[in-house]
């Protein structure tokens, strides 16, 4: 009966969420065909769906569309006051990184980057979309955005390398003053089709507004994190 579902999602959320608390059920592990869980618990497949969903609402576990259901693996630390970069913050952690470039070109800038970059209108941008795994786990797409007047050639580089690196080595540029802006959000269009998740899936957006070691604005970063990817967190000395 209708009164009993709330019950039943109860007692399987914490049917499997002791599973994984115990080890039995390891990250990145696939759980078995909702057909195959539904009869485990002896229920529906809508309310064995409904335990799922708030499982994945609590970063848990996660789906990737016509794959199923896995075990989320531990979060990624990123620390806003270290200056690091993708890759060097996930080896340092005991991870494997990985990125693909899904494109780069250069194309006019849209109104929000031009206010961004502190850019007249009609201006021309680099865009760099990428997409980065965590022990290849889909975690992050990105797009990153260029001042072409910094980055002359720049598109002539193997890109799925970091940047930062790239900057240093190429230009001669590092990183100085960094502003983030951090917002919960449903993933659009592209970071879901990068992701490989459904429209509209939770997500953490993440945009950094960068400056180089002589206060130049240089370039802005749009990160779409899947939001059981990362624990952001920042401390902050006594003034």
């Amino acid at each position: 009966m209708r009164q009993d579902v709330p019950r039943a999602v109860t007692t399987i959320c914490n049917a499997l969420q002791e599973q994984i608390e115990h080890g039995l059920l390891l990250p990145g592990s696939k759980l078995p065909a909702e057909r195959k869980l539904s009869e485990v618990f002896d229920t529906t497949r809508i309310t064995l769906r409904e335990a799922l969903v708030q499982l994945e609402a609590q970063g848990l576990i996660y789906r990737e569309e016509r794959r199923g259901w896995f075990i989320s693996p531990p979060r990624l630390a990123y620390d806003l006051m270290r200056r690091s970069h993708f890759h060097a913050m996930v080896q340092a952690q005991g991870r494997v990184p990985a990125t693909q470039v899904i494109s780069a070109r250069l194309q006019p800038a849209s109104a929000a980057i031009c206010n961004l970059l502190q850019l007249p209108a009609l201006s021309s941008v680099i865009q760099i979309c990428r997409a980065r795994r965590i022990d290849e786990r889909l975690v992050l797409y990105v797009e990153h955005y260029l001042n072409p007047e910094y980055f002359p050639q720049i598109l002539e580089f193997d890109l799925n390398q970091s940047l930062t690196e790239l900057y240093a080595s190429h230009y001669g540029i590092r990183y100085g003053q960094v502003r983030f802006e951090m917002v919960p959000t449903a993933l659009p269009m592209d970071a879901a089709a990068a992701l490989k998740v459904s429209i509209g899936s939770p997500g953490l957006r993440i945009a950094r507004v960068n400056h180089d070691q002589s206060g130049r604005l240089i370039d802005c970063d749009l990160e779409y994190w899947r939001h059981d990817a990362i624990h952001v967190s920042a401390v902050v000395g006594d003034v």
